[in-house]
């Protein structure tokens, strides 16, 4: 009966997973840490053109696409904000364009956590 039940709960569980719309180019997509603010303590990244940067920006871009609809192309990061505390937090504005090459500015924040090798993409969102 247990057994029953719970493959009940992964059925109905998948079936809504693919049921489920994804978001689109210009919406939200995300999740917020557990009560807890990041905007104190932030400060602008000094260099913006740093290897790293650039590719955690690419990196977010990819990620985004993922789990969505939308299939954006990373231009570069032109700007962000970073706190290093406990984790890495930064706060990039990424430049990319569309399938049909027009450019749009997002913004993407990304966690890193020391000795963890892959980031965490917490939101992503076009900005106007």
């Amino acid at each position: 009966m247990r057994t029953s039940s719970f493959l009940l709960i992964v059925a109905a569980a998948f079936l809504y997973a693919i049921a489920s719309p994804t978001t689109g180019c210009g919406e939200w997509m995300g999740n917020q840490l557990r009560n807890t603010t990041i905007e104190n303590g932030l400060e602008p990244i000094r260099n913006i053109n740093d290897q790293r940067i650039q590719v955690l920006g690419n990196w977010a871009v990819l990620e985004f696409g993922k789990y969505t609809n939308c299939v954006l192309k990373f231009n570069k990061v032109v700007s962000g904000r970073q706190q290093h505390a406990f984790l890495l937090y930064y706060e990039l504005i990424i430049d990319a364009s569309d399938v049909r090459g027009v450019d749009g500015k997002y913004k993407a924040r990304v966690l890193v956590q020391e000795g963890v090798h892959r980031p965490h993409l917490l939101s992503f969102a076009k900005v106007n």
